[in-house]
């Protein structure tokens, strides 16, 4: 995975921080898609491009341990954070939920409603 240049200790620190099997499954995610993800950088040669027309696919296709919701917005978070190309990957995950601010939308969130008879 390609750690932005300056962040490669706070990575290092965050993930060894986190060495349970929860947590540790967050970060093995995230680096298993975005070098899945840098494949098809490196083919297209546009990150733009190559995370529009593939971050949803691959992200199927990297997860392997059958992670959670929430383990998926955290895995885009750690990315938007210290990989090289996430913040086109946080603006993607983003305007699939329709947002366009800063932060990470966190999918786990939902609302649900009661209607009464």
């Amino acid at each position: 995975m390609r750690i932005l240049k300056g962040k490669e200790q706070e990575y290092k620190d965050w993930y060894d921080k986190n060495s349970d099997s929860y947590s540790r499954a967050c970060f093995t995610y995230a680096e298993r898609w975005a070098e899945m993800l840098e494949k098809k950088v490196d083919e297209i040669g546009d990150a733009h491009k190559a995370i529009i027309e593939n971050a949803d696919r691959l992200s199927l296709e990297a997860d392997t341990e059958g992670i959670t919701g929430f383990m998926y917005g955290c895995a885009v978070n750690i990315l938007s954070l210290c990989w090289e190309y996430g913040g086109e990957l946080r603006k993607w995950h983003n305007n699939e939920y329709g947002y366009e601010g800063d932060g990470v939308v966190n999918p786990a969130v939902f609302t649900v409603s009661v209607t009464k008879k």
